[in-house]
């Protein structure tokens, strides 16, 4: 099984902090499957205003999480010549749920899962929990 880090997964994505925003990338199965590691903490760039009293994690940024893990699990599975200086962007979000929320010093843990791929075009589903606790 192979695991990126941080370092590793800015080597494959052009985000940069603070929106470089997933800590690992485990369990990768090539172009298949991983599961990414969000540290959210009380000192994420967007605890001081979302929100001050009760912070949470956007509901936005845990889309943004999802995107950059089946980015980078993308990304890890193909010869570099096919990524290298273009840019991916996320086309759709589907049915995205925001039940919990998820507040800091907490680990977001999110599972991806590639469900086709037509040419450059990927399609992931995903899901997140926290303390094993799916985040619906």
């Amino acid at each position: 099984m192979k695991k990126l880090n941080k370092d590793q997964i800015r080597d494959l994505l052009p985000h940069r902090e603070p929106m470089l925003l997933i800590d690992e990338l485990y369990d990768i199965k090539k172009l298949s499957s991983a599961t990414a590691l969000v540290k959210v903490t009380k000192e994420s760039f967007f605890v001081q205003g979302h929100f001050p009293e009760n912070p949470v994690m956007p509901g936005v940024l845990i889309v943004e999480s999802f995107g950059q893990a089946a980015a980078a699990l993308t990304a890890s599975g193909l010869d570099k010549s096919t990524y290298e200086n273009k840019l991916v962007f996320l086309m759709g979000v589907e049915k995205a749920r925001f039940r919990n929320p998820v507040i800091p010093n907490c680990d977001l843990i999110l599972k991806i899962q590639a469900i086709r791929s037509h040419g450059r075009v990927w399609k992931y589903q995903g899901e997140a929990f926290v303390d094993e606790k799916k985040m619906r």
